[in-house]
C-alpha cells in the first residue's frame, strides 16, 4: 500500500521459550508446517534420523485461511494477491472500528468486489494490517455477500516512520510480538474467530532500523509458529535482501516470503536474484497508464526463467474513512482490462497467466495442513 495512485510502489511447536536460530540448541517438540520444514531439512536442524527420512518425505495438501474459513489452496482460484477495501492514515493512535461504518463501507465498496468476481476471480488477499484499517468483521461479510473469498492478516505495518505501530510494538521484544500475532492464528483475531491468512508487515528502505528489524524478526518467529508466508511492504532492493539475510538468520526459507512493491526497484537484474533465492516478486500497483512498464517487468523475469515466483496487483480500492462516501476509488479491474490482454498479444501463453493470478498466489500462500 503505497498511497492511493503510487506507482511506486509464543512457538506453539517449540519447548519452553525457544526459538530457531542464533546458534543455541533448540528442541522440536511437534512437526511445523511446510516451509519451515523445508528450509530445516536444507539447514540440518532435525535429527540425523529425521534428516534420512527426509528424503522421501512430501507435503500433504496445503488450505489458504480465508475469512470464512480454511480453503484449499488449489481450490483459490484466480486471484488479486494484493488489494485493500479500507485504508484508515488517521494513524495508530487514533484509528478504529469507530472511525467506520460497516454498512456504509459494504454499500461503496461491494458493487467492486462484484465486478471483480464477474471478471471471474474467485479470491482476493486484502492487505491492510492491524492500526491502518484492518476490519475481519467487515471482510466476512463481504465474502458472504459477493462469494469472493478474502484473506486478512496478522502483523504490524512500521513504513512511513511508524506512524502505523502501536506503543508496545517500540518496546517489547520480536518474541512478544510473534507471540500476539501467533494467538491471532490460533484464537481469531479481536475476539472473532476470524483467522489471519499471512503476515504483512511493512518497513522503510535499507539500512533497516532497529525497530524494523524486529518486526522482520517478528514475522520470522509468527511463520515459523504457524506457516503462514511473510508479505513485507519493501519498495527497493536494499530492504529486501535485509529481510532476506535476517529470515535466513531465523531459519526462514526465502519461499516464505513475499517482496511486496517489487515494482519500486528498478533494477530487474534484482528482481530476478531474489526470484532465483527463492522468494516471490510481487509486482503491485497495476493501472491503466502503467500497463506498459509492469508489461516489460514481466516479459524480461519471463525470459529469466523466473515467472513461477511473481505475483501481479494492483494495490487498488480503497474505502477511506473521513472522507465523503469513502473517497476516490480505484476499481480491481486493470490486471483483466488492460494487463493480461497487453502480456498476450507480447508472446505470454494462456498457461502463463494462470500461473501468474492462479497458481503462483496458491503456492505463495498456501499453509500445510
Amino acid at each position: 500500500m503505497a498511497g492511493r495512485h503510487s506507482n511506486a510502489t509464543s512457538t506453539h511447536f517449540l519447548g519452553g521459550n525457544s526459538e530457531i536460530g542464533g546458534g543455541t540448541t533448540r528442541t522440536l517438540m511437534t512437526l511445523p508446517r511446510r516451509k519451515f520444514i523445508r528450509n530445516a531439512i536444507m539447514g540440518g536442524l532435525f535429527l540425523p534420523a529425521f534428516a534420512g527420512s527426509a528424503r522421501t518425505w512430501q507435503p500433504g495438501p496445503e488450505t489458504i485461511m480465508t475469512a470464512r474459513g480454511p480453503v484449499a489452496a488449489d481450490k483459490l482460484g484466480k486471484t488479486l494477491s494484493h488489494e485493500h477495501v479500507l485504508v484508515d492514515f488517521i494513524g495508530a493512535g487514533e484509528t478504529g472500528y469507530h472511525r467506520w461504518d460497516r454498512k456504509e463501507v459494504m454499500r461503496v465498496v461491494t458493487p467492486y468486489l462484484e465486478a471483480v468476481r464477474q471478471a471471474g476471480f474467485q479470491s482476493l488477499v486484502e492487505c491492510t494490517p492491524a492500526y491502518l484499517g484492518r476490519d475481519p468483521l467487515l471482510l466476512q461479510e463481504l465474502s458472504a455477500k459477493t462469494g469472493l473469498h478474502i484473506i486478512t492478516n496478522t502483523g504490524y505495518y512500521g513504513a512511513r516512520n511508524n506512524k502505523f505501530l502501536p506503543p508496545h510494538a517500540l518496546t517489547e521484544s520480536a518474541a512478544q510480538l510473534a507471540a500476539r500475532w501467533t494467538t491471532e492464528w490460533e484464537k481469531g483475531i479481536d475476539g472473532t474467530d476470524i483467522k489471519p491468512g499471512f503476515i504483512k508487515i511493512g518497513i522503510d528502505e535499507g539500512p533497516l532500523s532497529a525497530i524494523h528489524q524486529k518486526l522482520v524478526r517478528a514475522a520470522a518467529k509468527t511463520h515459523l509458529a504457524t506457516g503462514l508466508t511473510i508479505a513485507s511492504h519493501t519498495g527497493t532492493h536494499a530492504g529486501a535482501f535485509e529481510t532476506l539475510d535476517i529470515l535466513a538468520d531465523e531459519g526462514v526459507s526465502p519461499e516464505a516470503f513475499i517482496w511486496v512493491h517489487a515494482q519500486a526497484e528498478q533494477d530487474v537484474t534484482r528482481h530476478i536474484a531474489a526470484a532465483k533465492r527463492g522468494a516471490w516478486v510481487s509486482l503491485d500497483g497495476v493501472q491503466d497508464d502503467t500497463i506498459t512498464s509492469y508489461a516489460q517487468t514481466i516479459i524480461k523475469l519471463r525470459s529469466a526463467g523466473v515467472l513461477n515466483n511473481v505475483l501481479i496487483s494492483q494495490d487498488a480500492g480503497w474505502y477511506s474513512p473521513g472522507e465523503k462516501d469513502g473517497g476516490s476509488f480505484r476499481s480491481y479491474l486493470s490486471i483483466t482490462n488492460s494487463l493480461i490482454p497487453t502480456l498476450l498479444k507480447n508472446g505470454l501463453h494462456d498457461d502463463e497467466i494462470t500461473g501468474l493470478i492462479s497458481r503462483n498466489p496458491a503456492r505463495a500462500y498456501g499453509v500445510q495442513g
